[in-house]
């Protein structure tokens, strides 16, 4: 599987795994070790660095990093680098923040070594679990689509392998790998998830829902690709700019069938340093397209502020130049739609 993953990456030079001394990380980084004493992948040349992010979120954790450390040294990858982060992540729960962390520490890494590629011990497990999280949730095709297993430089190479199958990787490699206890904590929703709801769907279900679900996600993730794609080159040829702030032609907007209308309005929001609105904030918004006269304001995630602006409104609407003033007024198309527009408007300043 990893020599698969290396292939649709077109061959990295250098392997940079990211280990946590867990057995699914652990057995990732010993199937590395392969390839790097070999020195090569299909006659490509390979060199393979670890890094072990300590959260310092139990007691313990540098010495727990430092011995995973020296477990990937003896499987001789190099360089094998700790980095220490500190897991504050404003406004994010804290699995999110220790995400957050990680990653940032994780590129770093990759930077510092020159990787052209980060390995993740994710499974098939790992892999389900997102998808029934984001079945609770209520979310979207593109959080049901799961973790992808190339997304740039991570390549997640072990997602179609169940978690007993790195565990026995490492009985076979007589690797000894650290248990986290706070996958069994049920304080987290993904730790109940994987000890309580997912055994408990297998046993009434009877076995494979976790190969079902991740096939799930498998699929999806070929829809949201394409949705995605349609609603980028979408909302860049609708996209009007004046200023900080942009617009989008409620005509057009209507015409669109809902699944990329509301990925448009979603873009516009991020355009202008908005958050990734919920589906409620996002239903506010599109109903904005069914007032009359102007309407508003939808406040959506991130500051970010949503207007109808009718067209009266447009006409006499200054707009600004080149230079940032406003001493023009906002052009409206003649013999073009008679109807507005919905403006999105960043209410913070841009930051200096």
């Amino acid at each position: 599987m990893l020599q698969d993953a290396l292939a649709q990456a077109g061959y990295p030079r250098h392997l940079l795994v990211a280990c946590s001394g867990g057995p699914d990380s652990l057995a990732l980084a010993s199937v590395a070790a392969y390839f790097a004493r070999r020195g090569h992948v299909e006659g490509r040349p390979v060199t393979v660095g670890a890094v072990v992010v300590d959260h310092q979120l139990q007691e313990g954790s540098a010495q727990l990093a430092a011995d995973a450390a020296n477990t990937l040294r003896e499987l001789g990858l190099a360089p094998v680098e700790i980095r220490t982060v500190t897991v504050a992540g404003e406004g994010l729960g804290p699995e999110a923040a220790a995400r957050e962390a990680r990653h940032t520490a994780l590129d770093a890494a990759a930077r510092d070594q020159g990787a052209d590629a980060i390995l993740l011990g994710h499974t098939l497990d790992d892999q389900a679990e997102q998808v029934l999280l984001g079945l609770a949730r209520g979310s979207g095709t593109r959080s049901l689509a799961g973790m992808r297993p190339a997304r740039g430089k991570l390549l997640r190479p072990f997602l179609g392998l169940r978690r007993a199958d790195t565990e026995e990787i490492c009985a076979v490699e007589e690797l000894d790998p650290w248990h986290d206890p706070s996958n069994a904590d049920p304080a987290f929703a993904r730790s109940r998830t994987r000890v309580e709801v997912l055994p408990r769907l297998e046993e009434k279900l009877g076995p494979g829902v976790a190969e079902s679900l991740a096939r799930t996600a498998a699929i999806l993730q070929l829809d949201a690709d394409y949705l995605e794609d349609v609603a980028e080159s979408t909302f860049a040829s609708l996209v009007e700019r004046n200023g900080r702030e942009l617009s989008l032609p409620e005509e057009a907007l209507r015409a669109l069938a809902p699944a990329i209308r509301f990925r448009v309005i979603a873009k516009a929001a991020a355009d202008v340093g908005g958050q990734q609105p919920g589906y409620q904030r996002l239903l506010a918004a599109e109903a904005l397209l069914r007032r009359q006269g102007s309407a508003g304001p939808v406040e959506l995630p991130g500051g970010v502020s949503v207007y109808r602006l009718s067209l009266a409104q447009l006409e006499t609407r200054p707009k600004a130049d080149s230079a940032g003033g406003a001493d023009q007024r906002a052009a409206v198309p003649r013999g073009g739609a008679r109807c507005g527009k919905l403006v999105f408007r960043p209410q913070k300043p841009p930051a200096k």
